[in-house]
């Protein structure tokens, strides 16, 4: 059986993060976010991948080429315009044959769930859409079931009338092709995979599989704390750097190649240490973080559950907690990061000048690239601050901050 992974997005509900990257090379767990989900596929026995790409597409090609380094053949269609997930599943219709596995390239899903799916799909012999179960269905498509089958799909609807949403994992039979060319626009103008579904009812069952284990949809910045710690989840631990005498590693901690780790260090694992990178002496990395390659964290410092990508100096009695910092951010010493509300409750950021509930307890900083802070800056929680911004010494940062803002 062969795949398909819709990655064409350009994921504007992912800045600033994504202002210089494409979406799926965000890296989550040490690895770029498309390279979990290819590998879960090979995992579960597929070992040949199309790639549907948009917006800097020649960076995925760049990253992936042919597949050959992951055991898969891949190869790459491009999408100009993002017209709806029916229309970018119709757009690989030249890449497969027979039955085919569609993934949506923002959900975080597991080779274990994949195998189960591809199961159900021989057991019943008809088209299955992945399901997953969570507390708030009014934000996703919710399906309906009776006796395994789809019997309902209703997009983000005020009542919904089950806890099961469309996981956007899929297996379709080619006679899915003449239907999305026959599915209208919704009403946003886009082509709705869900119509074509509704469509596809008409004429065969279509059946609905609870995907096990842990379903993440990745569709704003703070998604990527909650992936990363699942995907680190089940990290075996080695070292492959230089850690010396008098730094500690507790549970599962992957250190890289070149990267150094001196002594006073105390780490805890799951964490991942980048290559070439360097941390301490006498620092505290806590679980579920991911330290990008060439990335510092320095004396005094303490990191926890946090992505640092690539080149990211944390140097200087510091704290991160719950945070995203981009590539090539630079914080002056005694800078703080605030990650939870003295009141406790779930942490608000101002998205597109609105008030968004994120639904955590604990959220820090969403730092885009080349951001750099002055000394004794303090950061309050559930703040975004726009690639190439500039915080003076001493300055206070909260809200949303425009990229190549200056805060003083």
């Amino acid at each position: 059986m062969k795949a398909v992974v819709l990655a064409a997005g350009e994921g504007t509900r992912m800045r600033p993060l994504t202002a210089n990257l494409p979406k799926p090379l965000l890296p989550v767990a040490g690895k770029p976010f498309l390279r979990h989900t290819l590998e879960a596929l090979h995992a579960a026995g597929i070992s040949q991948v199309a790639i549907l790409v948009g917006w800097q597409g020649h960076r995925i090609r760049e990253s992936f080429g042919d597949g050959t380094g992951l055991g898969l053949s891949i190869a790459y269609e491009e999408q100009a315009a993002r017209l709806g997930t029916a229309h970018a599943i119709g757009c690989m219709r030249t890449h497969v044959n027979g039955a085919f596995v569609s993934v949506n390239g923002d959900v975080v899903v597991s080779s274990e769930a994949l195998v189960a799916l591809i199961a159900h799909y021989k057991k019943v012999g008809s088209p299955v859409m992945g399901l997953a179960e969570v507390s708030n269905p009014s934000s996703f498509g919710v399906v309906e079931l009776n006796d395994g089958k789809v019997v309902g799909l209703e997009e983000k609807p005020r009542q919904p009338k089950s806890h099961l949403i469309n996981a956007g994992v899929y297996i379709f039979d080619e006679d899915i092709f003449p239907l999305i060319d026959t599915t209208p626009k919704s009403p946003r103008g886009e082509f709705e995979i869900t119509d074509t579904i509704g469509a596809l009812m008409a004429k065969r069952d279509v059946y609905g599989f609870r995907l096990p284990g842990e379903w993440i949809d990745v569709g704003r910045p703070w998604d990527l704390l909650r992936a990363n710690a699942a995907l680190l989840a089940p990290l075996k631990g080695s070292n492959h750097g230089d850690v010396e005498s008098g730094a500690t590693l507790e549970g599962e901690v992957l250190i890289e190649e070149g990267a150094r780790v001196r002594r006073g260090s105390y780490i805890q694992g799951p964490t991942i240490i980048g290559a070439g990178a360097e941390i301490g002496p006498n620092c505290y990395v806590r679980p579920s973080t991911s330290i990008g390659p060439k990335a510092k964290v320095g004396n005094a410092c303490e990191v926890k559950n946090s992505i640092l990508m690539a080149a990211t100096h944390v140097p200087h009695q510091n704290y991160v907690g719950d945070s995203i910092l981009g590539e090539r951010c630079n914080l002056g010493a005694g800078t703080k990061v605030a990650n939870l509300r003295l009141d406790e409750a779930a942490v608000k950021v101002v998205w597109k000048g609105i008030e968004v509930d994120t639904g955590l307890r604990k959220l820090g900083v969403i730092m885009g690239d080349d951001v750099k802070v002055g000394i004794n800056a303090s950061i309050d929680a559930g703040t975004i601050i726009g690639e190439e911004s500039f915080l003076g010494p001493g300055a206070h940062a909260r809200g949303n901050i425009a990229p190549r803002s200056r805060i003083f």
